[in-house]
């Protein structure tokens, strides 16, 4: 059963696939960084009003499942949550005290799919990206 949200005038369940990539599709999700990413951009949603619903690391792409209200729209949500992840991953991971050089860590774009009925096929999906890229990558190397 669906668990609408309300507000104030309206009752809506916005679920949201987002998908977005570091610059240059770099592999710079790893380590200590692919382990808090995520804690990075829950603490965001929360503060922005967003139900991170389901989400998980690549090294080099994030794949979410999101809640936004309908007063936000999903560009300004996106840019919100990059732009802020970019400062404290800079800040506490690469040591990088102020951002004058005007550095970027995500790459332009993003990806989104409103999810309707297939929450729960887009759940499994993100929970199985990691096992399918390895899959896929080792029938690669075997020349399949």
């Amino acid at each position: 059963m669906r668990e609408w949200q309300s507000q104030a005038h309206v009752k809506h369940y916005c679920r949201y696939h987002i998908v977005f990539v570091p610059k240059y599709r770099k592999k710079s999700i790893y380590g200590t960084l692919k382990k808090d990413v995520g804690g990075i951009l829950r603490e965001l949603c929360r503060q922005y009003g967003v139900e991170l619903i389901e989400g998980h690391a690549m090294n080099d792409h994030i794949h979410m499942l999101l809640m936004i209200p309908p007063k936000y729209s999903v560009a300004h949500t996106v840019d919100f949550l990059k732009g802020k992840s970019a400062i404290r991953i800079f800040r506490d991971y690469l040591q990088v005290k102020r951002n004058f050089t005007g550095r970027h860590f995500w790459a332009r774009g993003y990806c989104v799919s409103t999810v309707g009925l297939d929450e729960q096929m887009i759940r499994e999906y993100i929970r199985q990206q990691e096992r399918e890229e390895k899959r896929q990558d080792q029938m690669r190397l075997a020349g399949l």
